[in-house]
């Protein structure tokens, strides 16, 4: 890999801006420098690696033997024989809603996990033919569809819940508007990722199988989760309960698309660095030996990156989203200011690119991240994934699944249980979005891997789709420029002779 570097981040723009269009210089005038420099980024597949991140792997098993003990408990005590192990003893004192059984409850969630399979699938059979109109659907339809359940919920007397969403909405609607502008170069990246995943049948299937084993955990989830709310504890016990398994879930759902997410990205990088997936110089079973590192060495970090990445990714997107529509509000702007410049940090040890660099190199998960942010910061490219929102699109497109799975749920359970509505439809959300998330994945490695190749070699870009690399260097030219007008303009407002707070390398 190439060494990188810090730069400071007060006069980042311009070095960072000659360097990369020297590299793009060099990529237009030297084209035939190919497979043999590119091969150098990456180690053999098949040689032996390290396990790394270990102890997260076994925090992951155990958590998964002692989450799938109880669940197996509190689902059984309740099928087909209310307190069948004799439960209700030990928590008279929490008693006080009428038992029902989990056979009550299970089928609904069945019913909201096909859905969800469903939904998934789609995505997947529709990835070549309809994948841009898709993604313009979920990123204006969802606005939509939490008002009208904002609307539902306020018809239903579920106040709270109408207030949430109609909040949501509006988010929602603020983020698109402050976004706007990026969308037509996100939909361009998104078509390539999906060009590039839609030539490799193999990781496509990989995905399938994996929303199978999803589906399988899910039945042991739901069979628990079922006798919950079927149970006789009050709603706040049974609401505590459903929350630390559904935080279980979350947790299990992001490990299992974070593997697809290594495996593919390294399918993905071992094509472009080789030219194609027929080149001689590919490894053999390069889809096989990517799955292993994935399942084995690579798992521990897998597991410990799955448990913060999503939840800064999402922070970051809002944060970013309302920061360049603050304008010359000071007092707000340096509020914002700190809680960006502190989830900055975080992404610099928790991104999702890392998973890249685990699959290529086989790091620890924060060795990848640091050593992944490091490169777009030397060579400028972050300028280009701060004007990317492919992450935000795909993540709407997985709220939209998700919340057309709990929709379902919710009206299935109203028709027989309406004191349960929100228990199911709430759980049934998340898996949804699970269980589409494993869809969406696989055109999200695809992105990721795009701009590590980019940023290691710009040659490797323009080998595989050379009007894409100009688009994409035009794009970074733009965002360069971009970022030092606004940085002189700051110097203008204030004098050397002031206190000139630090423009942000980060800057949209």
């Amino acid at each position: 890999m190439n060494q990188t570097q810090n730069l400071p981040s007060s006069s980042s723009d311009d070095d960072s801006g000659s360097m990369t269009t020297a590299r793009q210089s060099a990529g237009e005038s030297h084209i035939s420098a190919d497979s043999g420099n590119s091969m150098s980024m990456g180690p053999a597949f098949g040689g032996s690696r390290h396990w790394q991140d270990v102890f997260w792997l076994g925090i992951f098993l155990l958590h998964l033997i002692l989450v799938g003990f109880a669940l197996g408990v509190l689902g059984l005590n309740r099928f087909r024989k209310k307190d069948r192990l004799n439960i209700d003893q030990y928590t008279n004192r929490f008693l006080g809603n009428q038992a029902d059984l989990t056979e009550d409850y299970w089928p609904l969630y069945a019913i909201a996990g096909g859905i969800g399979t469903v939904l998934g699938w789609v995505w997947l059979l529709l990835l070549g033919s309809r994948a841009n109109q898709m993604m313009k659907v979920s990123v204006h339809i969802l606005t939509t569809y939490l008002a009208v359940l904002s609307v539902l919920c306020f018809w239903g007397k579920l106040v709270f819940w109408g207030v949430a969403f109609a909040i949501g909405s509006g988010l929602q609607f603020l983020y698109i508007i402050s976004v706007i502008d990026r969308l037509p170069f996100t939909m361009l990246v998104l078509q390539r990722a999906v060009k590039m995943v839609w030539k490799l049948p193999d990781v496509m299937r990989i995905a399938c199988a994996f929303m199978i084993i999803m589906f399988l955990w899910l039945a042991l989830w739901s069979f628990g989760a079922a006798g919950v709310v079927a149970s006789s504890i009050i709603d706040g016990g049974r609401w505590w309960l459903l929350v630390v398994f559904s935080v279980s879930l979350f947790w299990t759902g992001a490990v299992l698309c974070n593997t697809v997410h290594v495996i593919v990205s390294g399918m993905v990088f071992l094509v472009l660095i080789h030219g194609g997936r027929e080149a001689e110089s590919m490894p053999r079973n390069p889809l096989m030996q990517s799955f292993r590192y994935a399942v084995t060495t690579s798992f521990g970090s897998i597991c410990y990156g799955s448990l913060f990445t999503a939840a800064i990714r999402t922070l970051r997107w809002e944060i970013r989203g309302f920061r360049s529509k603050i304008g010359n509000n000071e007092c707000l702007l340096c509020c914002v200011d700190f809680l960006f410049h502190l989830v900055e940090t975080l992404v610099r040890f928790f991104n999702k690119y890392a998973y890249v660099q685990i699959a290529v190199y086989g790091k620890s998960f924060n060795h990848s991240a640091r050593d992944a942010w490091e490169l777009f910061q030397s060579t400028g490219v972050e300028a280009l994934i701060a004007y990317d929102c492919s992450g935000a699109v795909l993540l709407m497109g997985t709220l939209l699944g998700g919340l057309i799975t709990g929709t379902c749920a919710a009206i299935l359970t109203r028709n027989k249980h309406s004191d349960r509505v929100i228990m199911m439809g709430s759980t049934a959300v998340l898996m949804g979005m699970i269980l589409v998330g494993l869809a969406m994945v696989v055109v999200e490695s695809a992105v990721t891997s795009i701009y590590i190749c980019y940023a290691e070699d710009p040659l490797l870009i323009h080998r595989w789709d050379p009007e894409f690399f100009n688009q994409m260097s035009e794009t970074l030219h733009e965002r360069l420029q971009h970022r030092s007008s606004r940085g002189t303009q700051v110097l203008n407002r204030n004098p050397p002779g002031d206190h000139v707070q630090e423009t942000s390398p980060y800057d949209p």
